[in-house]
């Protein structure tokens, strides 16, 4: 056996020799070569496409290819494109509101150069397709197609300072957009930690595990594989007695965010945010990442870089909270929902006629920071008590509508200067797509005991590309200060699509 040739593998044109044949190609071209534009969303489920690169030509996904398996073979990443083409995919994405936070772009530009390299004349079908392998939160799909029909030709000079403003506003924490975002350079703690950083996982017990490498972490972590349960999930709310118009139990939803916690930090220093270029929809404010960091780095008197998996970010990320309530049409009602601090004045804030029943459940930590929760809940229910959606205006004073037929979700929003309309735009598609997705097909099966079930990306019931309406946005004008749009447009989707779907009392209703 020639062991120089056999264990070494060409990456972007230049040889690298394999010295442990166990890990995967993920964690090779992360941990062993330096490339950060292959991001781990699920590893090692294989479920979200972010670690997507190209083995001799063909699209794969890194976290679950064994690196002893592509000995000799070429791969190519990111970084490896031709700079014109990889900079012709990044235009094409930010022009076309296709990048948000930009952890997921990578992987799809990757899937899109490859269906380029097969030379095969690709349908918009066949592209859909080829997107279910991967897994986008912010952007709806929608924007990300329209990346691919642009290609080459899109002409729209982004400006960066009112899209980044625009693009903050809707996440809610400081985000950019740019060129460096589209290819994955969002400062994501997880890329940016210092090289002699100790990584931390959870532990089996509640603590813990250290290593120098996230192989070593794991391993000691005995970390166990997620999976997808075959229980059905059930809301865990009982509805409240009475004579209401409208009635709604949910489920315990998972935020589906594809950046997984991470935080590093310097012994006595103050820890990166788990933010990075993206708000998570409010799921990552209370973060255990970045104490973590601060007081492992202290007690090590080195760098720590904590790092949760997928499971690890389903067990300890915080949930938008069940909730069951039935109202009527003179907007008196009662909202039973998981205890959750805040909740109550977010539901009153909105319907302040509403009783609210704060509920004990065993189950995963929720939070009222989550995406218009309780607010949006409470619109919902009124919204189908009347049968019609109206004009949702939100907290921050924003204003939606939206309307659904056979073929599309079609919405109209009012949230102060515009700034940028491409981002406006693509946070609205997004905020369709999550509210769709949401009433029709999401959930978490929780046991009796409390414990989350589904564990894998696949098993959130997020609605896939080839299986979203089409959405149109009409943007309205309006010279006041700007304000968040996109949670109204939520709300506004949500509620329309309950009533298309014949405002049934359990969610999800089903496609």
């Amino acid at each position: 056996m020639n062991d120089q040739r056999e264990l070494s593998i060409k990456v972007d044109g230049e040889m690298f020799v394999v010295n442990d044949e166990d890990l995967t190609l993920l964690d090779f071209l992360r941990s062993h070569v330096g490339i950060t534009s292959v991001k781990d969303g699920c590893s090692p489920q294989g479920q979200c496409g972010c670690c997507t690169v190209l083995v001799d030509g063909q699209a794969r996904v890194s976290c679950v290819t064994p690196v002893k398996r592509v000995i000799g073979r070429e791969i190519e990443t990111l970084e490896g494109l031709d700079d014109t083409l990889k900079n012709t995919w990044a235009k094409a994405f930010i022009d076309a509101g296709a990048s948000q936070c930009g952890f997921c772009t990578p992987g799809i530009i990757m899937r899109f150069a490859a269906l380029q390299k097969s030379g095969e004349k690709t349908e918009i079908e066949k592209v859909k397709r080829s997107l279910h392998a991967h897994l986008c939160r912010c952007t709806g799909w929608q924007t990300i197609l329209e990346a691919w029909d642009d290609f080459g030709n899109s002409e729209v000079a982004i400006e960066n300072d009112k899209a980044s403003e625009r693009a903050s506003i809707e996440g809610r924490t400081p985000q950019k957009i740019g060129f460096d975002t589209a290819l994955g350079k969002g400062g994501f703690s997880a890329d940016i930690a210092p090289s002699n950083c100790l990584i931390a996982v959870p532990d089996q017990l509640g603590g813990w595990s250290l290593g120098e490498s996230l192989t070593e972490a794991r391993n000691a972590s005995k970390k166990i594989q997620g999976r997808r349960t075959t229980v059905k999930a059930v809301p865990p709310i009982e509805l409240p007695t009475g004579d209401w118009d409208a009635v709604l139990r949910t489920n315990w939803v998972e935020p589906g965010y594809l950046e997984t916690d991470s935080s590093w930090c310097e012994p006595g220093g103050e820890p990166s945010t788990p933010l990075a270029n993206g708000g998570a929809f409010g799921s990552k404010f209370e973060s255990v990442a970045p104490s973590a960091a601060r007081q492992l780095a202290d007690k090590y008197k080195r760098p720590v870089l904590v790092l949760l998996s997928r499971e690890d970010s389903v067990h300890l990320g915080h949930k938008r909270p069940p909730i069951a309530g039935g109202v009527n049409k003179n907007g008196e009602g009662i909202i039973r929902v998981a205890r959750t601090p805040g909740i109550a004045d977010a539901i009153n804030s909105v319907a302040p006629k509403i009783e609210v029943q704060e509920i004990d459940l065993p189950g995963p930590i929720t939070s009222s920071k989550v995406r218009a929760a309780g607010w949006a809940e409470a619109k919902i229910l009124l919204c189908g008590a009347f049968g019609e959606v109206g004009t949702i205006i939100s907290p921050d004073g924003s204003e939606a509508s939206a309307e659904i037929d056979e073929k599309s979700i079609n919405i109209s929003v009012r949230c102060g200067e515009v700034l940028n309309e491409t981002v406006l735009r693509s946070y609205c598609i997004g905020a369709a797509h999550m509210a769709w997705s949401w009433v029709t097909s999401e959930s978490l099966a929780v046991d009796v005991n409390g414990l989350i079930q589904d564990l894998t990306v696949r098993s959130f019931g997020i609605v896939r590309a080839g299986e979203m309406p089409e959405v149109n946005v009409e943007i309205q004008p309006d010279s006041s200060k700007a304000v968040n749009g996109s949670d109204a447009v939520f709300v506004a989707v949500a509620a329309a699509t309950w009533i298309h779907k014949g405002t049934l009392p359990e969610w999800p209703v089903g496609n």
